[in-house]
């Protein structure tokens, strides 16, 4: 049985990120609150996690228009992801022949997601978290044509954008970022109580909209 492995994070970082037990309890990290918590991951190690953390914040990196990939804990999105069905391909026809086809094919190789990542982990080494900002990026340019560098660039938009439930976007940072407002049906109510004038909504989650937590694709058995 593998040992349990959890990514030690300030909760400053992800203030609001709703997290899980592993008794599926859910439990939201204040950004109040003082300390560490430990966030248990289903796929990465807790270096691999650091190094994926790294990387993303990279390719969406905090400033002063906003918060980046670490503070929406992408890292989380993408561990559950490649812990999920998604990540070992259960629903991709995965048979041969494996070759390189045309763009509007989509991806053709025989390596899962969990594979790719695996390797992309070994090229950029274990230590790639506690290089330079500039030794990063010229890591990860240098790889930037990469099955696993565009992967992980897809990744990390998503984990910015996707429903918190996921694991990214926490706290909808991701969606204030861009001032989008949840998968609200319809604001046909709001018409004419805000008639002509700007309406820009506190963002809901799924979760918030319904009033549970929605059944997820990760969360199925392998």
């Amino acid at each position: 049985m593998k040992r349990r492995e959890f990514l030690t994070i300030p909760r400053q970082a992800v203030g609001g990120l709703l997290l899980y037990t592993l008794a599926g309890e859910p439990f939201r990290v204040s950004a109040q609150q003082n300390g560490d918590i430990r966030v248990p991951l289903r796929f990465f190690t807790e270096a691999e996690a650091r190094v994926i953390t790294a990387a993303c914040e990279r390719i969406f990196p905090s400033d002063a228009t906003g918060p980046g990939a670490t503070e929406a804990a992408v890292v989380i999105y993408i561990d559950r992801q490649l812990a999920g069905p998604y990540g070992n391909d259960k629903y991709r026809y995965t048979k041969g022949p494996w070759v390189e086809s045309y763009p509007e094919h989509g991806y053709q190789a025989k390596e899962t997601p969990r594979e790719i990542y695996r390797q992309g982990l070994r090229d950029l080494g274990d230590g790639f978290a506690q290089l330079p900002v500039d030794a990063q990026i010229q890591k990860l340019t240098a790889m930037e044509k990469s099955r696993f560098f565009q992967m992980l660039r897809t990744h990390t938009i998503e984990g910015m954008f996707a429903d918190p439930m996921h694991g990214g976007n926490a706290g909808l940072i991701g969606w204030q970022l861009i001032g989008y407002p949840g998968p609200v049906m319809s604001y046909r109510a709001e018409i004419d109580k805000h008639y002509g004038v700007p309406y820009r909504p506190k963002p809901r989650s799924m979760e918030q909209i319904v009033g549970r937590k929605p059944a997820l694709w990760e969360d199925e058995k392998v």
